[in-house]
């Protein structure tokens, strides 16, 4: 019943991707609804994919940006996961550190993360330390609330059992307060995941010498639609590639999570 369900799920999303792609042809296409210096047409699209995988633009292949790009990402993403991590366990766990970093935290939560690009560029320059920095601010956010969220809503009844059974010190943290927080931390790595790209494409768009960013800054300059929807759905595929790798890893890690 399960396998049925679940191929009937993926015979819809692949019904609703060849109508997406069937409305691209005609609304490019037959009924000119849109022109092809706004927008590329299918070919015109493929074309663009094969000169920038193939040969070379924006001073590389598209190997070479995806692979900057992607650097960039693992990089930013681990230092997002370090800091929200460790920022949310303590603000959850020490009354002190809630009321310390408490303000700090929510003043600086609801600023936008490109806000935080000009400083950066100030403080770091055009190379990789400000991405890094922005894209660790911002993308460790959803982390610490979660984090936060996860341990608040670990059983009472559990925490108090755990008590009386001796747990303390890295044995309580390890047995009864990640394991119970699991669920709500990995939902918060994703949106730190997807904060990590949307922050990298933005950053690099205001200077890079190769990634994603510079590709649709080329494009754009060019004025090259084809170029800019090529970067455009490369991103898209790279989130839902990264994504997909990170719930496959949190099948496993938190396999009590999922029923």
């Amino acid at each position: 019943m399960k396998d049925a369900k679940g191929i009937r799920l993926r015979l819809i999303s692949l019904a609703s991707c060849g109508l997406l792609l069937l409305l691209w042809w005609a609304a490019t296409g037959p009924t000119g609804w849109v022109e092809g210096s706004r927008f590329p047409n299918p070919a015109n699209f493929v074309e663009s994919l094969q000169q920038v995988a193939l040969g070379n633009y924006a001073g590389g292949s598209l190997a070479k940006h995806i692979a900057t790009s992607s650097w960039l990402v693992a990089r930013g993403f681990a230092l997002a996961v370090l800091i929200g991590l460790t920022l949310g366990l303590a603000m959850s766990l020490s009354a002190f550190c809630r009321d310390f970093f408490g303000p700090i935290f929510n003043f600086i939560r609801p600023v936008p993360p490109l806000a935080w690009i000009p400083l950066a560029l100030l403080w770091f320059g055009l190379g990789d330390a400000s991405k890094l920095f922005v894209m660790a601010l911002a993308a460790s956010v959803p982390l610490v609330i979660n984090t936060v969220t996860g341990v608040e809503q670990i059983d009472r009844t559990l925490l108090e059992a755990a008590r009386v059974s001796g747990a303390r010190g890295s044995v309580w943290l390890r047995h009864v307060i990640l394991p119970g927080a699991l669920p709500h931390i990995m939902i918060g790595m994703r949106l730190s995941l997807q904060t990590s790209w949307t922050v990298i494409v933005a950053a690099e768009l205001l200077g890079a010498i190769w990634g994603v960013g510079k590709v649709l800054t080329a494009a754009k300059d060019d004025v090259y639609p084809g170029m800019i929807v090529v970067g455009m759905a490369t991103v898209a595929v790279l989130g839902i590639a990264s994504s997909m790798l990170l719930e496959w890893t949190e099948r496993r890690v938190v396999p009590w999570s999922r029923r």
